[in-house]
């Protein structure tokens, strides 16, 4: 009995000690879980983007904000949103001329739009693209913040068109008829910063990145704040 005895408590100690292994692995692997989240999010308040989230779903009701990009003209920074998620923030530059949607007035626009091209997915990067092609000229670039009086346009392309009629579509107001791009600039001394005479600029790594993440069809969300 005695031996019986001896044999249920050692098996009994063996499974709490077994038992607690286990809730000790679990716990850990939760908390890593969770540290690795907030470290490879993005840091950006979140109240900022519930605030973006809850603005859109009530300006625009009958569409799905899942994949998209929001550019913050105030902020000069560009959201990158998938499955819902903020996964990355880009410094940009808009236009010197501030937020506006009338052709020839060099203003970025502001309202709904969508992606509706790409271009230069085998360009070299700091390559410079004319009419959407690439010419075979490197860029030289300039990091330091100062202008350099030319509107290069380098390494990709990424075209949107207006989706509010009266806003950013149709007429003189037309994003698309006014070539609003995304794109690589040989003045990347200047990102984070109005510069631009329209168009949203990212520094030529970010607008390869960029790319390599968006699709054609993408919601693009362009607010003057």
């Amino acid at each position: 009995m005695r031996t019986i005895g001896f044999i249920l408590s050692v098996f009994y100690s063996l499974t709490w000690l077994l038992m607690s292994l286990l809730v000790v692995c679990f716990t850990t692997s939760t908390f890593r879980a969770q540290v690795f989240n907030e470290v490879t999010r993005p840091a950006v308040n979140r109240g900022t983007e519930d605030f973006l989230k809850d603005y859109l779903s009530i300006k625009y009701p009958n569409v799905e904000f899942k994949d998209f990009i929001y550019v913050g003209v105030k902020r000069q920074e560009l959201y990158l949103f998938r499955d819902g998620r903020l996964i990355k923030i880009f410094k940009v530059s808009t236009s010197k001329k501030g937020a506006g949607s009338v052709a020839n007035s060099e203003m970025t626009p502001v309202g709904l739009h969508k992606i509706n091209g790409k271009y230069g997915a085998d360009v070299p990067m700091n390559g410079v693209l004319k009419h959407k092609k690439f010419t075979g000229e490197i860029a030289e670039i300039e990091k330091r913040p100062i202008p350099i009086d030319k509107d290069i346009i380098t390494t990709r392309i990424i075209t949107i068109e207006g989706l509010e009629r009266g806003v950013n579509k149709g007429g003189k107001l037309d994003s698309y008829e006014r070539r609003i791009y995304f794109h690589g600039t040989a003045e990347e001394g200047l990102i984070g910063q109005p510069a631009s005479h329209g168009c949203i600029r990212l520094t030529n790594k970010d607008v390869m990145d960029l790319f390599d993440l968006i699709y054609e069809g993408m919601y693009v969300i362009i607010l003057n704040n």
